[in-house]
């Protein structure tokens, strides 16, 4: 119930980087900036421009008071709408147990399940990155915004002892999902043109309500559409049936799965390598990102992958290959039938296109680094069933692309929930490799099949060890929202 709170609360109320070429000036009393567009030389043009406006481009306006004034007018209707929605709970919090949290703490790993912690925080947190957004502010700065939130969060909009783990995953989880969930809505907007159909801005505000809504007050004076620069995307629709078709489980008491479920799944790639005249300026102009839902009342939400470069480099070798490497931040959340894990991460990597042939070419990425993560079963409601700590993971995805026909597609991850920064001497260690193929029928229509296999050991000191994997088989129609399945030309010789 508290999900759709989040969502329906829009509609009831209505510096670390320095810019390039900034102009201060005060408007209606408020501190706005305004950036100009700057001359293209070699100097202005690195990773660490995310303020940057290139020639031709508008003057990008930002101010830093409306979310600062936004942010915190969410957290209380926030909270009043979870004193109705949950009454007699922790959402009664007032000064003096504001004042003892602020002051004394203490600071703790909650209780609270699992979907709450790793699902619905994140969100929460893109909504407060997501005013900060739309105000015009810059990914850094937003972050800024959204973990502020956070701990004024823990600190004024719950009675239970503030968590480290909420500080950690709403506000750097949910500022990588919202900068993804903005973009997207960007690109609903801007493929609208000049004159912007009344269908796309609302599909703009469901995708991220926070633009829609400061586009509602105030316009496109904080909130235009993005200068997304003609990225190379890749995106799609998928709708189809699932079938479990092997479960293995070391304990006979676990949980029974559904055999067979309807599925709904979204996934789209922005900023491909190779686009000529594309630049990596801003972070998360690469991003990847995919959503898998189900049909099943006890978990919905099967997977939430997201990564985005924060810092990039572009290169190339030879005539057939173009990449991009640096540093990546990420947000998973997968939760098959029988067990859950979900990470928020920094990796080092790079993702690349190589032309094998003058029709087949190959897509990847490789990613290696470390964040904080939480893994369990999915027994038990309200007090926690899994495990913290510090987990170190790693991803290789690879698509290979035959023309404008086929597409076959395998990802591997492997995360560890280490007993470092843990409160339990505990450890897990979680598999998931996906493999697919593609085809396609007709214009933008295709049909697929995909194997999903899970795989999880977990080693507990006051418990027994635990064994569970699961496979999937899916068979599903494909909408295809970019052609050649996002293979990018760059003028190659041969």
């Amino acid at each position: 119930m508290r999900k759709w709170g989040i969502l329906l609360l829009f509609f009831v109320f209505g510096q670390p980087l320095l810019a390039v070429n900034t102009e201060i000036k005060s408007s209606t009393g408020t501190l706005e900036t305004v950036t100009k567009s700057t001359k293209d030389s070699p100097n202005n043009q690195g990773p660490t421009s995310p303020n940057r406006v290139l020639p031709g481009e508008r003057p990008y306006r930002k101010n830093y008071l409306v979310p600062a004034l936004e942010i915190p007018a969410f957290l209380v209707l926030l909270n009043q709408y979870d004193r109705i929605a949950y009454p007699n709970s922790v959402y009664y919090s007032g000064l003096q147990s504001s004042n003892k949290f602020l002051f004394h703490g203490p600071w703790v790993y909650d209780q609270d399940p699992f979907n709450t912690n790793q699902e619905w925080h994140p969100y929460q947190g893109s909504m407060m990155y997501g005013f900060a957004r739309s105000s015009g502010l810059n990914f850094w700065e937003s972050l800024g915004y959204a973990n502020v939130g956070s701990f004024m969060w823990k600190i004024s909009g719950e009675t239970d002892d503030p968590s480290i783990n909420d500080q950690i995953t709403t506000g750097n989880a949910g500022s990588i999902l919202g900068e993804e969930l903005y973009r997207m809505a960007c690109v609903v907007l801007e493929n609208g043109g000049d004159d912007i159909p009344l269908w796309r801005k609302i599909g703009a505000a469901i995708i991220s309500p926070p633009l829609g809504f400061n586009r509602l007050v105030f316009g496109n004076k904080f909130s235009p559409t993005l200068e997304r620069r003609d990225p190379a995307i890749f995106s799609r629709l998928r709708l189809g049936e699932s079938e479990t078709s092997n479960v293995s489980d070391n304990d006979p008491a676990s949980h029974p799965v559904q055999k067979s479920e309807a599925s709904l799944d979204f996934s789209m790639a922005y900023g491909l390598p190779g686009k000529p005249g594309y630049r990596y300026l801003r972070p998360l102009d690469y991003f990847n990102f995919e959503l898998n839902t189900a049909a099943n009342s006890s978990n919905y939400v099967e997977d939430i992958l997201t990564r985005g470069l924060l810092f990039g480099v572009p290169y190339e070798k030879g005539d057939n290959y173009r990449g991009v490497w640096g540093l990546y931040g990420s947000y998973d959340y997968i939760a098959p039938q029988i067990f859950r894990v979900s990470s928020t991460a920094a990796s080092l990597g790079t993702t690349a296109q190589w032309w094998l042939t003058k029709r087949i070419a190959l897509q990847g990425t490789g990613m290696g680094g470390v964040g904080f993560g939480a893994a369990g079963d999915t027994a038990g409601s309200g007090q926690r069933n899994y495990h913290y700590g510090v987990t170190p993971q790693g991803l290789l995805a690879l698509r290979l692309i035959f023309g404008d026909r086929i597409m076959l597609d395998t990802t591997a991850r492997e995360f560890y929930v280490s007993n470092v920064g843990a409160t339990e001497n505990a450890t897990e260690s979680i598999a998931r490799v996906d493999a697919s193929c593609t085809v396609r029928i007709y214009g933008p229509h295709a049909v697929g099949i995909q194997y999903v296999f899970s795989n999880r050991d977990a080693d507990y000191t006051n418990i027994p060890n635990r064994h569970q994997s699961v496979g999937t088989v899916s068979f599903a129609y494909n909408y295809l929202f970019n052609p050649n399945f996002g293979a990018v030309e760059w003028g190659r010789k041969n």
